[in-house]
């Protein structure tokens, strides 16, 4: 669904056409290349000012990946994930279980709300094998003592 909404710079509508394109989150850098690729005029600096004035629309959706770095998509790409903190993998999770809570929110604020996000961090399946067995989920989630005394 192609989206020109008035009020945009031509960088901004180039930008908002390109993500709406794609099928998976991208870094401003990335998007940057792939713009210069096609030819297309514009500076790397222009592409985060771009993608900061789309956020601030509603247009597009911001999430930081464990490394730090920004990504983007479109808010009609609506996708939650799950993320591990050893290895950066995001798994896509197929349902939104917020959506009622945020159709109340909506109604019962007068809040008008463009996208929300959510991410659970974990380790994935073989990451998990890779964690030594006595770091197990209860060790963990414990305060050690020696810690705990210190008030």
């Amino acid at each position: 669904m192609s989206v020109v909404k008035t009020g945009l710079t031509r960088h901004q509508q180039s930008i908002l056409k390109f993500l709406e394109k794609l099928d998976s989150p991208i870094s401003a850098q990335n998007l940057y290349v792939q713009l210069r690729s096609t030819n297309q005029r514009i500076g790397l600096a222009t592409v985060y000012r771009a993608l900061e004035v789309l956020k601030l629309r509603g247009l597009v959706q911001r999430r930081t990946a464990t490394n730090g770095e920004s990504l983007y998509t479109t808010v009609h790409q609506h996708q939650h994930y799950l993320t591990c903190m050893q290895c950066g993998q995001s798994i896509a999770v197929d349902s939104c279980p917020i959506r009622e809570l945020e159709t109340q929110l909506c109604q019962s604020l007068s809040f008008k709300v463009y996208y929300h996000t959510l991410e659970f961090f974990g380790l994935c399946a073989p990451c998990q094998l890779e964690v030594p067995q006595s770091l197990n989920e209860d060790e963990t989630n414990r305060i050690p003592v020696e810690l705990s005394s210190h008030s």
